[in-house]
C-alpha cells in the first residue's frame, strides 16, 4: 500500500513545479511617454579623402512622447566637445541615418560616445571603425538597403530637393514651408489599391483595407523636427508631390532656434535637405 502512496506525492510534486515556470510568451508592451532613447550606430562610411564618417540613428522608446534635450550633459557627443551636430528634438520611435559625425583619417582604433539622457534613463553607444560595421553613401540614399544599385543596373536616380528661406517668424503663427521637388519619374508610381471586401463583423480588416487606399504613393516630401526647444506641428505630413512646387504650414509652439530636415523619396532612393529657422 506504501507505492501508490509515494507515486502520488511524486505527481504532485511534478504538478507544482510546471505551474511555477515562467511563460514562453512576453507581450510586446508599448508605452506613451516616461522610456529612455537609445542612440544606435547604423555603420561608418570611408569618405574619397580618406576621412571617416560615423553614422548614427535613435530609437525614442515612447509612442507619443517627443523630447527636447539641447546639446550638453544629457546630450553628449565625446571626444571633442558635447556638441557634434546631434538631434537636439527627439520623435517617437525609430529614426535611422539622421546624422553623422567626420573624425580625421589617422582616426585608428580609438571610439566615439553619444550619450542620452531622458527621463531619468542614460542611454550611450560607443562606436569604433569596426570592419564589420562599414555601410555606403547607397546604403544613406536607399533607405539603408545594399541590394539596389543605380546607374547601368537600374536607371532609377535620387530626387533633388531645396528648401526655399524663410524669413521673420514668429512663435505660434502659421509659417510656410515651401519646396521645390524635382525626380526623373522613376520608379513608377504603383496605382492605389483597391480596398478588399472584408465581411461585416471584421471591422479590424475593415479599417487596414481603408489605411492601406490612404497610404501616400510615388514621389513625396516628409519633414522631420531635427533640433528645436519646442514641438513643430505640420499642417500635412508627408506631403505627396503632384508639381515640383510642394507647400505645408508649420507652427513652432516657443521661440528659439529650429532646424528642420525635408525628406523626398521615390519609394526607394531618398534626398535631405536641412533648413535653420530663428522664431521669435
Amino acid at each position: 500500500m506504501s507505492r501508490p502512496l509515494l507515486l502520488i506525492s511524486w505527481t504532485l510534486a511534478a504538478t507544482a513545479v510546471v505551474a511555477q515556470s515562467p511563460p514562453t510568451y512576453i507581450p510586446d508592451i508599448k508605452f506613451a511617454r516616461g522610456r529612455s532613447v537609445v542612440p544606435y550606430l547604423e555603420g561608418w562610411i570611408r569618405n574619397p579623402d580618406e576621412t571617416f564618417d560615423f553614422v548614427f540613428g535613435y530609437f525614442n522608446r515612447n509612442t507619443e512622447e517627443e523630447l527636447a534635450i539641447p546639446a550638453g550633459p544629457n546630450n553628449s557627443v565625446t571626444p571633442d566637445g558635447a556638441d557634434r551636430g546631434q538631434p537636439t528634438y527627439f520623435l517617437p520611435r525609430r529614426q535611422p541615418r539622421i546624422f553623422r559625425v567626420r573624425v580625421p583619417k589617422d582616426w585608428g582604433g580609438k571610439s566615439i560616445t553619444w550619450s542620452i539622457t531622458a527621463n531619468g534613463v542614460t542611454e550611450k553607444v560607443v562606436s569604433k571603425l569596426l570592419p564589420a560595421e562599414e555601410i555606403n553613401e547607397h546604403m544613406m540614399i536607399a533607405n539603408g538597403s545594399n541590394t539596389m544599385r543605380f546607374g547601368e543596373d537600374d536607371l532609377n536616380q535620387p530626387p533633388a530637393v531645396e528648401v526655399a528661406g524663410i524669413g521673420e517668424v514668429a512663435a505660434g503663427v502659421p509659417v510656410a514651408l515651401i519646396a521645390r521637388v524635382t525626380d526623373d519619374g522613376l520608379p513608377k508610381p504603383r496605382p492605389p489599391a483597391a480596398p478588399r471586401p472584408s465581411a461585416p463583423s471584421s471591422r479590424f480588416q475593415s479599417q487596414r483595407n481603408t489605411s492601406a487606399t490612404n497610404a501616400p504613393l510615388g514621389l513625396r516630401l516628409t519633414w522631420l523636427e531635427y533640433r528645436g526647444p519646442a514641438k513643430v506641428t505640420f499642417e500635412t505630413n508627408p506631403v505627396r508631390v503632384v508639381s515640383e512646387k510642394v507647400a505645408t504650414t508649420a507652427r513652432f509652439a516657443s521661440p528659439g532656434t529650429y532646424t528642420l530636415v525635408a525628406v523626398a523619396t521615390d519609394g526607394r532612393l531618398s534626398a535631405r535637405q536641412d533648413i535653420t529657422i530663428t522664431v521669435k
